[in-house]
């Protein structure tokens, strides 16, 4: 099941490879939670023990996407007193484990994603996944997005898991009560305003405190040229070929976000974009009648995406930008040395402390 977005509010870099730090070794993530946390079980070999722990490896790709479907998992995999723990939840029996996921059910429109589940001990699985929660009882339903590990303890008399202990990609401090994480999930629910139009399609696969690793598929844009990365020279030039202006007079619709682009941070040559709805084909698509205007293909690959709202003045965008790409050098991520910023509200109808900014670093 992958998760796709509609709808986006970030800023974006891509890279030519998911790199070590972000495509954890599951080896080295089971001795590192192990070691740091109290809660995770740590059981030995034991000689006389028949559990088939590539088995359940293999349940769990089968069982956890249905974490909050009508299916949902299968309870006679778990231990009655199983434990289960992530920064701001605890429970110690099934019937409490089964609880907390039909109250986030209810509360919430939740989306769970498995990315993988390998062996990581004698008798521990451990997994990486995304989860995107729309809280649907607010006005602006916003979207909560975790990514993380899952630490899955089994016991070896009977094969059963006997702990599920979760670790946020997006806090330091995960042992419950973590504040931290509690102060995570309320910056979440601040209200951000997208327009309800088609965007690229992504996946999430790991949100941090400072930014998303997204997975993007292709995408074409009309483009012209521009003037600087927050300017909008050009952009009644790409409008005009979506109300109209190519060689069939054919209306295309409206999507979003608008983006500018530069190649080189440094470069004075810039792009202004339009997103164009992924049910055409580039190859049907009338040409423009402005020879300036061009249309294009975009390669889909990974991206980090950071958010921010306001109105974005040319520093603004460059302080955003010299940000994230702090953040991607702090966790050894690689990245190119050219920018995109993406811009998705119409700034005459929406105000400025809730629209969505978007900056992107292409891959290396």
């Amino acid at each position: 099941m992958a998760i796709s977005r509609t709808t986006t509010n970030s800023t974006v870099g891509l890279f030519t490879t998911l790199p070590p730090k972000l495509i954890i070794k599951p080896s080295n993530v089971a001795v590192k939670l192990n070691s740091n946390s109290k809660w995770a079980i740590r059981l030995s070999a034991t000689s006389n023990s028949t559990v088939d722990v590539q088995r359940l490896v293999g349940f769990l790709y089968h069982d956890l996407p249905h974490l909050f479907d009508d299916q949902g998992i299968d309870r006679t995999a778990y231990d009655d007193r199983v434990m289960f723990r992530d920064p701001i939840t605890k429970h110690d029996t099934i019937t409490g484990y089964l609880f907390n996921i039909a109250l986030l059910k209810s509360l919430f429109t939740p989306l769970f994603q498995l990315h993988w589940a390998k062996q990581t001990g004698p008798y521990e699985i451990t997994t990486r996944w995304t989860m995107i929660m729309k809280f649907v009882i607010l006005p602006w339903k916003p979207e909560l997005v975790f990514t993380g590990l899952s630490v899955m303890g089994i016991n070896p008399e009977n094969g059963k898991f006997c702990s599920h202990v979760d670790y946020w990609d997006s806090i330091k401090n995960n042992e419950y009560f973590s504040v931290e994480g509690l102060l995570d999930v309320l910056r979440q629910l601040r209200i951000y305003k997208t327009p309800d139009l088609e965007t690229p399609k992504y996946q999430i696969l790991r949100r941090t405190a400072d930014y998303e690793v997204r997975k993007y598929d292709n995408f074409t844009v009309v483009e012209t040229n521009g003037d600087k990365l927050s300017g909008s020279t050009g952009f009644n030039d790409v409008a005009g070929y979506i109300f109209g202006k190519n060689s069939t007079k054919e209306k295309i619709k409206m999507t979003t976000p608008v983006l500018t682009s530069v190649t080189d941070i440094d470069s004075s040559k810039v792009s202004i974009q339009i997103v164009l709805p992924s049910d055409k084909d580039i190859s049907s698509l009338p040409d423009p009648d402005n020879e300036m205007v061009r249309v294009r293909k975009v390669e889909g690959g990974i991206a980090a995406a950071l958010k921010f709202s306001g109105k974005p003045t040319e520093d603004i965008v460059n302080e955003k930008e010299k940000e994230l790409r702090s953040s991607l050098i702090r966790d050894g991520l690689k990245h190119k040395s050219g920018c995109l910023f993406a811009r998705y509200n119409d700034p005459g109808r929406t105000w400025s402390f809730i629209m969505v900014r978007s900056i992107f670093l292409l891959n290396s």
